[in-house]
């Protein structure tokens, strides 16, 4: 059976709806940035997500080709994640999605290296006739983080947002969202076909131990 990661590391991609603290190790994506409304048709978001999965979709099957890795072992592709914030805004404005700046990303086996991920990149440019050079390997070490799972629409996660800000508070702990660490979304739905109420996301925010002053 295919390794999945939100089975195997169901801590990381299946909370609970209530707030839970959790240090997330260090990982490797694909990843592509970017800014503007994620909304837009045929937009900078929409081509990134087109990138992200063509080069996904040519590791996950290179063993069907004659480029093989040290340690492969067949897998699900894991779901699409993202980094979002928005320059000189605190926390986030959802009623002004143009200004946003996102990294899109989906998480990389550990037996993929950069050599590996370069050799996808130039096959997935050249099987799809499309240019996927803005994808990159990106190496992301979480550590300490509140995360709780969102039900609904992208819009309603502010209500969410105040659940696990009155969390880590009442537990000693405060937000910690920076220009290098960021709110952090990972999608379990697929927005084209199931009902925007349905919609499940994991909300990630990194957290630090409050100090008194």
């Amino acid at each position: 059976m295919a390794f999945d990661f939100k089975k195997e590391y169901k801590e990381f991609y299946m909370p609970k709806n209530k707030p839970q603290i959790v240090t997330v190790p260090e990982a490797n994506y694909i990843a592509v940035r970017g800014m503007g409304d994620p909304n837009e048709e045929d937009g900078a978001y929409k081509r990134a997500i087109g990138v992200l999965y063509a080069v996904a979709y040519t590791l996950k099957m290179s063993y069907k080709t004659d480029y093989k890795m040290d340690g492969f072992f067949e897998y699900v592709v894991p779901p699409l994640e993202g980094f979002w914030w928005q320059e000189n805004v605190k926390g986030i404005d959802y009623s002004n999605k143009s200004s946003f700046c996102w990294i899109s990303m989906i998480r990389l086996p550990d037996f993929v290296k950069k050599a590996d991920f370069d050799w996808a990149v130039k096959t997935a440019s050249e099987k799809k006739k499309m240019d996927c050079s803005s994808a990159e390997f990106l190496t992301v070490d979480e550590g300490l983080c509140v995360q709780i799972m969102h039900y609904g629409a992208y819009d309603d996660e502010p209500g969410t947002v105040a659940i696990m800000d009155k969390f880590i508070e009442e537990n000693g702990y405060e937000n910690d969202i920076n220009d290098k660490r960021m709110h952090h979304e990972i999608y379990l739905s697929d927005a084209r076909r199931v009902a925007p109420e349905k919609w499940k996301t994991v909300i990630r925010h990194p957290i630090k131990k409050k100090v008194d002053k």
